[in-house]
């Protein structure tokens, strides 16, 4: 176990707090494998959320957007963004409706955003979030244009306020549910890679690149 980030009132784990962790290495190993976030502010009474493509580099949460757009100029603004992933691993039938259940890995995270607005810095991760999906891509590539760069808004996170939550392993029946007859037990589930398709306009046959770890990886095993 890595050093734990410090518990507040907002990343405190109220409910099932059995399945939760703040450990420093656990919230980033899910982050580096969830492929989307949904990034949330408030404007006013308004509550906003986007999907929004994000990755990480050290102790920093990075998330990619356009420039325009209402919680691009919340984030500017200085408003704290709450960032959440998850991660489905399975779905749990069990012998009851009730106790049906989801396996998942999930992190929360909260902090004001800052703009990332130095050239260097700014292609130096933009190329990360490319090697990240495809690993040594961002090498291959056309450079980046500075019309390209300056269109795109990169927002830098501190991964300080967080907290982890998962559950793993097989439906948790009653004692006097066990014996009913039907099915029960867990329906593993992973995002897996489909045969890539070429762009019809190459003229030349190329081989496919590989995704990243993020995708394929099996769920993990176990139980909470």
């Amino acid at each position: 176990m890595s050093e734990p980030l410090t518990k507040t009132e907002r990343t405190r784990l109220r409910r099932a707090p059995t399945r939760g962790s703040h450990d420093r290495a656990a919230i980033h190993a899910i982050l580096d494998a969830a492929p989307l976030a949904h990034v949330a502010a408030a404007d006013g009474d308004l509550p906003v959320v986007r999907p929004m493509t994000h990755w990480r580099i050290g102790d920093f949460l990075y998330l990619h957007t356009a420039k325009v757009g209402q919680l691009a100029k919340l984030a500017c603004d200085g408003k704290t963004l709450c960032v959440s992933v998850a991660i489905v691993d399975g779905m749990v039938l069990a012998r009851s409706a009730f106790a049906h259940s989801v396996n998942y890995r999930s992190v929360t995270l909260f902090a004001a955003a800052t703009e990332v607005t130095d050239p260097a810095e700014k292609e130096k991760v933009l190329d990360a979030l490319v090697d990240k999906v495809v690993p040594g891509r961002s090498g291959l590539l056309r450079p980046m244009t500075t019309k390209e760069r300056d269109a795109t808004l990169v927002l830098k996170m501190p991964i300080d306020e967080a907290s982890a939550k998962s559950r793993l392993g097989p439906p948790r029946d009653a004692e006097t549910d066990r014996d009913w007859p039907v099915w029960a037990g867990v329906i593993p589930l992973a995002l897996m890679p489909l045969p890539p398709v070429q762009d019809s306009s190459q003229p030349t046959r190329l081989e496919a690149p590989a995704l990243g770890p993020w995708a394929g990886s099996p769920p993990p095993s176990g139980q909470d």
